[in-house]
């Protein structure tokens, strides 16, 4: 890919297997179902959803130097993603996510992100030693970036001069993650995207509704945030203004990616200059759109 992106995602890029059943399941179900075996990683479907809605991405990300490392490669470049700048490692395996969704929601989920974990700042080479970026020349552009890296490599991005003039956007990858992103209330960079119990988790408190979660990420140092909470009403906040908005009701058939394609398209609905409540409406109807089937990521 040669033209300049649109946005960077920086995160994970893995191969997703999920198992999905049309059955209520609980611990220790046995059900028929499918199972697929997909492109993934918050990184990667954020990329993915930005391609559908419009926009060039290029991913930052560590792939291994194995078999499953070159399939994916292959992947990805079938898919559109510009792959210029990734890190290859010659040790590291490819990483994975497994997943069991049932017609009741996500059962259960294992995200085996170490090997992006151990790359750690090698990955942020073309940001922080060009040829995207540097602390002298800091990169302007949009930034995607997933709660999959380690709290002490998102405390240097918060921090980071080669961060600063970026228009930088976050996601914490799962709850058991959310308080990784610590250091962007410390910091008070970048645009966070939570749901209502990861903002209750940053927060250390909990929250009724995703406005009050708003909110109080605001008043713990956050620059702006967006709080969703599944069918119900979803908020964005940046310390002066609150947009509120609904999304459609939809019949539920999946649920991993969901996120990422709401922060997806709410990007790309900023990206065309969409008014702020316009923007949180798109977003909030793609995902609706998504997790009806309706559409992919």
């Amino acid at each position: 890919m040669s033209q300049t992106p649109d946005i960077l995602c920086i995160g994970s890029v893995l191969w997703d297997v999920i198992g999905r059943s049309a059955s209520v399941m609980r611990q220790g179900s046995d059900v028929p179902g499918r199972i697929t075996r997909l492109p993934g990683g918050v990184a990667m479907n954020i990329a993915m959803a930005a391609a559908r809605f419009g926009l060039r991405p290029a991913l930052l990300t560590a792939i291994g130097r194995d078999a499953e490392g070159d399939e994916l490669i292959g992947a990805c470049e079938s898919l559109g993603m510009d792959l210029a700048h990734i890190y290859r490692s010659d040790d590291l395996p490819t990483d994975r996510y497994m997943a069991v969704e049932g017609a009741n929601g996500l059962i259960a989920a294992i995200a085996d992100a170490h090997s992006l974990e151990a790359a750690g700042a090698k990955i942020l080479r073309p940001l922080t030693e060009g040829p995207l970026g540097d602390a002298q020349a800091p990169y302007q552009g949009r930034i995607a970036l997933d709660g999959n890296l380690t709290r002490e490599l998102l405390e240097t991005i918060a921090s980071s001069p080669a961060f600063a003039a970026a228009d930088l956007r976050v996601a914490p990858a799962s709850p058991g993650k959310a308080e990784r992103l610590r250091p962007f209330l410390t910091h008070g960079r970048a645009m966070l995207y939570v749901n209502l119990e990861e903002a209750g988790l940053l927060c250390q408190t909990s929250f009724d509704d995703a406005a009050t979660a708003a909110q109080g990420l605001i008043a713990r140092g956050a620059a702006r945030v967006t709080v969703t909470d599944g069918g119900r009403s979803a908020a964005e906040c940046d310390g002066r203004d609150l947009v509120i908005g609904t999304p459609p009701e939809v019949l539920v058939t999946r649920v991993t990616g969901a996120g990422d394609t709401f922060m997806a398209a709410h990007i790309a609905a900023e990206a065309e200059g969409a008014p702020r409540q316009e923007a949180l409406d798109r977003a909030l109807t793609a995902a609706a759109r998504y997790v009806s089937g309706e559409t992919s990521l």
